[in-house]
């Protein structure tokens, strides 16, 4: 299924034959003003350095844009909205678009107000100021934040219509932060401290019941992602970084972290972000993010515009526990897999881009991927989901997803029974 390069080469080259023959012999006279005439942009002066201090995309891209589905929720500040992952290639999202998950609307604050306090089991407490922090040693590391909801609305079927509604509550950036660990210990831990509640500054007081061991091993206290400071959204002026773990615990707005022997069970872990199962039990503190993928293009927001012929398929992967070796893609619905080729850095705990060249002879498709990650796991179906945990989760839905491509390039999200 995959062209050689010779094949791409030539077929590029005839292509580029066969449009000026096909201008020739359809009788037009005029060869194609894009190319003979002058644009706008070769006679006119363009702005000057200084016209936009801060960088914005071209007008030409303004549909990049994070989106949401209004009737998720009953307001918007309490809600979420959708990376627009179809757009995107290479693994870094832009600062602009990734998504945001609020429980009680983005907090403003003036960093030089703000304080960060350690107290509980520790052998002395501290507050910490902004100016604090930055005299600890950092690190940057690139990790995936993916909310346990993602995907969420696909447990009982095929629902939205677009990956950036299925699979967009991700983002995948570099942050720059403090070893949670530095902090800690500057504090001092007593014997029987084995839990940490980290508190958001925001409405909402966000907090999650995190191990000591998850604490003490890859948690940053983040400041900066992607070189600039956090956007307000995303926890300005700093946040908990939770490498793998679901979106929930990486509290934003970090104003508080409060030491203890045993989790607390506040709401965030108890009502939700929990699985509920078919008998009617929770799973319970299930915090690591399963290996999972996506087709970004072709998917429904992103058809194939260009008709039969050589093909970019494209998607991401990402795991929780490592990195992703391998990812295989089918186009028949899972009648034959073939391996995709895998490009750009593959780190620990992000995101993985994947592509696969193909010849499309025009006939219908249905499109998967299937991810593979470091520790042999393999990215189940959702039938298999279905079986181990039943339908009544919203959460931790990491099943393949299946895109139907008709004879126009458009795409549709179905399940294959």
């Amino acid at each position: 299924m995959k062209p050689s390069r010779r094949s791409f080469l030539t077929g590029a080259a005839a292509a580029g034959v066969g449009s000026v023959a096909a201008t020739v012999a359809k009788g037009q006279t005029a060869p194609d003003p894009a190319i003979t005439e002058l644009q706008d942009w070769q006679v006119y002066l363009g702005d000057g350095v200084d016209a936009a201090p801060y960088g914005m995309p071209s007008k030409h891209e303004s549909h990049v844009v994070r989106r949401t589905v209004e009737w998720l929720t009953a307001d918007n500040v309490s809600s979420i909205n959708f990376t627009p992952l179809h757009e995107l290639d290479g693994i870094i999202t832009p600062n602009g678009v990734c998504f945001e998950r609020h429980h009680g609307g983005a907090a403003e604050i003036d960093p030089a107000e703000h304080r960060l306090m350690i107290n509980g089991l520790v052998d002395k407490e501290l507050v910490f100021t902004m100016e604090d922090l930055m005299r600890f040693p950092r690190e940057n590391h690139v990790y995936f934040l993916e909310c346990a909801a993602n995907t969420g609305m696909e447990w009982a079927g095929a629902q939205l219509n677009g990956c950036q509604f299925t699979h967009g509550m991700i983002h995948n950036v570099m942050y720059t932060g403090i070893p949670l660990k530095l902090l800690l210990a500057e504090a001092g831990l007593k014997t029987n401290a084995k839990w940490i509640l980290p508190e958001g500054a925001d409405a909402s007081a966000m907090t999650r019941s995190i191990p000591i061991e998850k604490a003490l091993d890859d948690c940053l206290v983040a400041f900066k992602m992607n070189g600039e400071a956090l956007r307000t959204e995303q926890g300005y002026p700093v946040r908990l970084v939770v490498p793998g773990w679901e979106g929930n615990m990486w509290v934003k707005w970090l104003r508080r972290i409060e030491v203890g022997d045993e989790p607390w069970h506040h709401r965030e872990e108890t009502s939700k972000y929990t699985d509920l199962l078919e008998d009617g039990t929770a799973r319970r503190f299930t915090w690591e993010m399963d290996a999972k993928s996506v087709i970004t293009n072709p998917s429904p927001q992103a058809p194939l515009t260009h008709g039969p012929g050589y093909t970019v398929l494209t998607g991401v992967a990402w795991s929780g526990r490592g990195t992703i070796p391998r990812v295989d893609v089918t186009l028949d619905g899972g009648k034959n897999w073939h391996q995709a080729r895998m490009s750009g850095p593959s780190l620990n705990k992000s995101m993985h881009r994947f592509y696969f060249e193909f010849e499309w002879d025009g006939k219908p498709l249905l499109l998967q991927s299937r991810a593979h990650d470091s520790t042999g796991y393999v990215q189940p179906t959702k039938n298999q989901l279905r079986e181990w945990r039943g339908e009544n989760s919203i959460y931790h839905n990491n099943g393949i997803q299946t895109w139907y491509v008709n004879e126009k390039g458009e795409a549709e999200n179905v399940e294959i029974s």
